[in-house]
């Protein structure tokens, strides 16, 4: 059943016409990656205590939606941004390229689509499931002990099911590297949880390994970036204040994202150190 999935959400990302830039047959993700987590891993329920007793877990989750089941696996992907348009934006220094912005735009639209697709195929087989991005429960938070927050996030997900691991930037470094969309659907289907490839949580990030990394604070255009972390209110002002008047229009789009902090760095396209 495992592979079911798999080629079902590949599929869907090959054949669906969301998947392509406005005018062009040019995609904005390649194959996606999928991974596995039991909802019962106690990671949910550390999530609790390393992000906040807001975040949700997979139970939660499905009794938000009056499922009268309980949450068996949590179902994740990766959606990696593809190399040309993590080109156009290495060229870039203080605001993202016009690829990228549609595709963090255009392509979390497809990101949505797939959500609710993987929702309904799963229910007609006879399932009950949730995405947890589109529950009703579902809370982003401006001010948690660890800033600004939601009740669910992808990327501590598709951390549970070995998909990454976080880095300097807060982003999740994946096999196809930092640049992508992630997502999630929780159901009561028991499916065999994937393993995770690594020994802790920051592993993949060179930073974190041995010291020898950095490259994403330099390429921050508003020093949002340090060797303490990530300035999530420094961050967000930029990419969803700043940019997005700079930019927006131009683009075509009505949020533009930034990851410049993605591309011109080591994990850009992989986990650096590995070949």
């Amino acid at each position: 059943m495992e592979e079911q999935i798999r080629s079902e959400i590949v599929r869907f990302v090959r054949e669906t016409p969301l998947n392509c830039f406005p005018g062009s047959d040019a995609p904005y993700f390649d194959e996606p990656l999928v991974g596995f987590a039991a909802a019962g891993d106690p990671l949910f329920t550390d999530y609790k205590r390393i992000i906040g007793d807001f975040h949700q877990t997979p139970q939660q989750v499905m009794a938000s939606v009056g499922a009268d089941k309980e949450a068996a696996t949590v179902i994740c992907w990766i959606l990696p941004i593809t190399n040309a348009t993590r080109e156009s934006n290495r060229r870039e220094e203080m605001f993202p390229s016009r690829a990228w912005a549609q595709t963090r735009f255009f392509g979390e639209q497809l990101n949505g689509a797939l959500r609710r697709h993987l929702v309904t195929w799963l229910e007609k087989l006879g399932q009950q499931a949730v995405a947890p991005q589109y529950s009703p429960s579902w809370q982003e938070l401006s001010d948690s002990p660890v800033g600004i927050a939601s009740t669910w996030s992808e990327r501590h997900a598709a951390y549970a099911a070995g998909l990454g691991t976080f880095s300097l930037n807060d982003a999740l470094i994946t096999p196809r590297g930092i640049g992508h969309r992630c997502g999630s659907v929780s159901t009561d289907l028991q499916l065999t949880p994937s393993e995770r490839p690594y020994p802790n949580h920051l592993h993949n990030c060179l930073y974190f390994r041995d010291g020898s990394c950095g490259a994403c604070i330099s390429r921050c255009p508003v020093g949002a970036l340090s060797k303490m972390g990530h300035d999530k209110n420094k961050c967000r002002l930029h990419v969803y204040t700043t940019a997005v008047e700079a930019v927006a229009e131009t683009h075509g789009v009505a949020q533009v994202g930034c990851g410049l902090c993605q591309t011109k760095v080591p994990c850009e396209r992989g986990i650096p150190g590995k070949h």
